[in-house]
């Protein structure tokens, strides 16, 4: 606990918590829209679980540094491309993250079951979204702990982090939810934003490392246009109340 004395520590510690939200951002869209599938009384606790969920796999993958540095080491080789743990953990995950995005789209497109909202809730169980939340959580835990490993030295920071990042990613995780929800459009632009996350994920894995910068600038730049768009729309509503 010496760290609690050190203000270098401190620094450390808000930077790390602010990386850890912004890397977080993906894992609570990715619960709102898993969680959107299940019967509404359910919805909020398959949110709440998956974050928890979310935390307890940082906290123990910060937990197993040693583990952790290991996956870094070469397993096999394809095409001359050496394949780590971490490598085939992003490449699984990313694979699983575009399939996933993908059939959700097609499910959104299609329609299946929008005359009868109660075949869309069955086809999805609360044991079978926690467990593809879970499947997720791995994979963005993975990125969230490299993260934390990366910036401090302390086992303390990094896990403090942690904590907070999923206090604040519970505390907005219902809001964000409801926004999805209630905007068919910003779902849908939140499934594409899960295949480029997909689509970075595999390439990470293969060594083509692409810059979060450029990742994050793509999607609030779409964030943006699409807030212009909900506005117009807004207003031309609110016209023929109005007249």
């Amino acid at each position: 606990m010496d760290w609690l004395t050190d203000p270098q520590a401190w620094i450390a510690l808000a930077t790390l918590t602010t990386l850890e939200i912004v890397l977080g951002i993906d894992n609570i869209v990715f619960i709102s829209i898993l969680a959107g599938r299940l019967p509404e009384a359910q919805r909020e606790k398959a949110r709440k679980l998956g974050l928890f969920l979310a935390m307890g796999l940082r906290i123990l993958l910060l937990m197993s540094l040693s583990w952790l540095v290991s996956l870094t080491a070469p397993l096999f080789a394809v095409l001359g491309q050496e394949i780590s743990g971490r490598d085939l953990i992003l490449l699984i995950g990313g694979l699983f993250l575009l399939g996933k995005a993908t059939l959700e789209i097609h499910h959104k497109i299609e329609g299946e079951g929008e005359d009868h909202p109660g075949i869309a809730a069955a086809t999805a169980t609360f044991g079978a979204v926690i467990f593809q939340i879970l499947l997720l959580d791995i994979v963005f835990s993975l990125d969230s702990v490299i993260t934390a490993v990366g910036m401090a030295d302390d086992l303390g920071v990094m896990v403090t982090a942690v904590v907070l990042a999923v206090i604040v990613m519970l505390l907005s995780v219902n809001a964000v939810s409801a926004f999805i929800d209630a905007h068919p459009t910003v779902k849908m632009l939140a499934l594409s934003f899960l295949l480029l996350i997909g689509m970075a994920l595999v390439a990470d894995g293969l060594a083509l490392h692409i810059p979060k910068g450029y990742i994050y600038f793509a999607m609030a730049f779409s964030i943006f246009v699409e807030m212009l768009n909900i506005k117009v729309r807004s207003r031309k509503k609110a016209k023929p109340a109005t007249g």
